[in-house]
């Protein structure tokens, strides 16, 4: 990466984080960002014609893009609270389950509407439901599962209410692709109102883009609440560009072998296992499933105290090197690293062990304790 900002480019081994900049897009992608780029165009009607295509390309009733999966909980959800260019009711009512609070819920009360907790129980869900709220929101993925009902459970709760206007149910899966299947299972084949998605993780779309799935309601009022818009949204601005880019990363994605990707994802975790057997101090295994629930594994890198090594001061050096690596802590042992596959480019996860190796072997033998703040 050269830049005239001295900003050095990462190898990424930690996952798709927001911080590092998402995924990288196809070329394709790419193409369809820089011809939109050269055009002005009738941005609503581009809005309609790529939703249309998407929600054909996912099998769904309908689609929208938007800038980013926080922006797509937000319409969403304003979406269930009420009409646009109408007043919010001050006693809106979003259900989430307690172990599922997260630092997105400010996406959901940007409405107003204010977070209902539950437990993992079918009563108390029930008893929620019985006051009407605006919606449930309910996020995918394995580290979220533990104090949450399932979600075949939640659509089923909420369809057994008696009497209409139904509870609909909102699904954030922003980081669950792979798998693909995820951009209509929950809808399409589960029965949930919608489904939201970043644009800029699994997708590998432009890193400021989002996408909601579902009924066709829901999406109607998604963009009605959005951009170009003098609504709750209207700061959420989606580009000519984004909306080209998003759409040509679904089809590139539609198209990958995904099982051959995997595969490939777990080729890399297996050189990393391996390569690190032998390095004193070090017990490498491999991990499943990914810190967002994601169906690959990663290497998981637990440090003995005989290695030398803090947790902590090996993240910095690794972040500190020539080329600067980026690794994962995120649902792993204070004493240890995680090594996530799905962000590697062909070479850079031999990059990354000769890396690992390299600063494990020197402080091994040094006895030297390097510290530094947390990544």
């Amino acid at each position: 990466m050269t830049n005239p900002f001295g900003v050095r480019a990462v190898i990424n081994a930690s996952a798709t984080l927001t911080a590092l900049g998402g995924s990288l897009m196809p070329p394709s992608a790419l193409k369809a960002m820089t011809e939109g780029a050269a055009h002005f165009v009738d941005l609503p009607e581009l809005h309609d014609r790529v939703g249309e295509r998407l929600a054909a390309l996912t099998r769904n009733e309908a689609a929208c893009v938007t800038s980013g999966a926080a922006a797509a909980i937000t319409l969403t959800v304003a979406s269930c609270v009420g009409e646009p260019a109408r007043a919010f009711p001050a006693d809106a009512e979003v259900v989430m389950f307690t172990g599922q609070r997260n630092g997105y819920d400010y996406a959901a009360r940007l409405t107003g509407a204010r977070i209902v907790e539950v437990g993992p129980s079918i009563e108390e869900l029930r008893a929620a439901l019985v006051r009407r709220p605006a919606c449930v929101l309910w996020f995918a993925g394995a580290h979220y599962a533990a104090d949450a009902l399932p979600i075949e459970d939640v659509i089923r709760v909420a369809g057994e209410l008696a009497g209409p206007p139904a509870v609909p149910v909102i699904v954030d899966a922003a980081a669950q692709i792979p798998p693909v299947s995820s951009l209509w299972r929950f809808t399409t084949e589960l029965g949930a109102d919608a489904v939201i998605f970043s644009g800029g993780k699994g997708l590998r779309g432009p890193q400021s883009s989002g996408l909601v799935l579902g009924k066709r309601w829901i999406v109607d009022r998604c963009r009605a609440h959005a951009s170009p818009n003098q609504q709750i949204g209207r700061g959420m601005k989606v580009g000519k560009e984004e909306l080209l880019g998003l759409y040509a990363a679904v089809e590139w994605t539609l198209e990958q072998d995904e099982e051959a990707l995997l595969a490939s994802y777990e080729q890399i975790v297996d050189r990393w296992v391996v390569g690190l057997r032998g390095v004193p101090g070090v017990v490498a295994e491999r991990g499943y499933p990914s810190e967002a629930g994601q169906p690959h594994g990663r290497a998981v890198v637990r440090l003995l105290t005989t290695s030398g090594w803090t947790r902590d001061g090996l993240v910095r050096a690794l972040w500190d090197g020539d080329p600067r690596i980026a690794v994962g802590v995120f649902g792993v042992p204070d004493d240890a690293i995680a090594l996530n596959p799905q962000t590697i480019e062909p070479g850079e996860d031999l990059v990354v062990l000769d890396a690992l190796v390299r600063h494990l072997s020197v402080c091994g033998r040094s006895g030297f304790s390097p510290g530094g703040p947390p990544a």
